[in-house]
This record gives structure tokens, sequence and C-alpha cells, in this order.
């Protein structure tokens, strides 16, 4: 004979559900949510690339390092501003480390390039790791070393206090998949098209691989 009665039974089943909502609810919000800003040269190639890390949420393109206020895309590649093009990624730190992703990134530039990244030339597009604390300064030391080491060669990234970073125009937010058409050198193509045909005739994938070989991480 059951020992509660058929409105127990719901209550009761009621209450384990309720728990176990709360508890799940607990669980995501206890993840551990970090954000990390990196420079890598064009900035719609490193969103493109770090968006597609298991941990990895969100990517803004931006701009930051310089003293010019709420910055222009056409002021920050003119140069004068002394802003970098650069990325805010935003990370649950249980599932990929900090040091993982700048393990990533060094492999996905040229770190030895002092003058800009690829095709791309000026101060707007050199490299640089921006971090907030004693912990990310050693963190970003080790992963220089480590590349260094890897890659045999001088590596010139600088390692620079975060500063204030400044969000990047609306249509510079995942141009790699845009369907906008816009006007190239090849012609008149979709946002994500033209990006495809400026990534290879920029020769960004091309460099990287000859630095990195099977270690570059992002090769399209």
């Amino acid at each position: 004979m059951s020992l509660f009665t058929d409105r127990q039974k719901s209550a009761l089943l009621a209450v384990s559900i309720l728990f176990g909502a709360l508890m799940h609810a607990g669980q995501a919000h206890a993840r551990d949510i970090q954000t990390m800003v990196v420079a890598g040269g064009c900035f719609w190639c490193v969103e493109s690339d770090f968006e597609q890390v298991r941990g990895v949420s969100e990517v803004v393109s931006g701009y930051t390092g310089g003293s010019t206020t709420n910055p222009t895309y056409k002021q920050v590649t003119r140069g004068g501003t002394g802003h970098y093009e650069a990325v805010e990624i935003t990370y649950d730190a249980d599932r990929v480390s900090y040091g993982q992703l700048l393990n990533l990134f060094f492999r996905s530039v040229d770190p030895t390039d002092a003058g800009g990244q690829f095709c791309d030339r000026g101060e707007s597009y050199r490299t640089a790791i921006f971090v907030s604390n004693a912990a990310e300064q050693r963190a970003a030391e080790q992963a220089k070393a480590a590349a260094q080491s890897a890659l045999g060669q001088r590596i010139v990234t600088p390692i620079l206090a975060v500063g204030e970073f400044y969000e990047a125009e609306s249509y510079h937010q995942n141009y790699y998949k845009g369907r906008s058409i816009v006007l190239t050198r090849g012609g008149p193509k979709k946002q994500s098209e033209a990006y495809a045909f400026y990534r290879e005739g920029c020769g960004r994938d091309a460099r990287v691989e000859a630095l990195w070989g099977a270690d570059a991480p992002f090769l399209h």
C-alpha cells in the first residue's frame, strides 16, 4: 500500500522538479565567464577565428590601446589615434582557459611582424595582448615565451595594460557571415564572399601556415 496519497505524490513531484530547476540555474549562474582583449590585425578575421572556439560565447570587434575617445574606423585606420583593431572575447573559463586562448592567438597571427599583419600595414593592424591583472600578465608572458620557443623566432607582440575598449561600427560585427552586397576588386559580392576574397587575397592563411604549419588552428 502506498505511503502517500495522489495529492502528496503530485506535491512531491512538483518540489522535485523545482529543486532540479533551481540546481540547474545555480550551476549555470556559477559559470566562470571572463573576457580578454587581443589585437591580431584585421578584426574581421580574429572574430571569425575565435567564434569557432569551444567555450567562447561572443567576440566583438572594436578599438583599444589609443587616446582618442569613441574613434571611428576611418580615424583608426588612417593612423594617429594609437588604437589597434582589436576584439573582446567572452568565454567560459570552465571550458577553455585564458592560457589556451592565448596559445591559439599566437598561432593564428604573425607575431614576428611589428609593422602590421599580412597585407594590412600600419599601427592599427599590429598585434598585442591586453591584460587586466598580474595573473593575466604572467599567463601572457608564459604563452609568449612558449610561442617564441616553438617558433624559433623573436616575437614582437607587446603585452599591454588593458584600457577602454570601444565597440566598432555595427557593420563590422560578424562581417564574415554577412549577407549585404558590397563592392570589391572582384566586383559586387555578399559580405561573406567579400570576406573570404579579402582573407585569401591578403595572404593571412598562407603566411600563418608558413610560420606555424600543422600548429595553426584556424586555416581556411
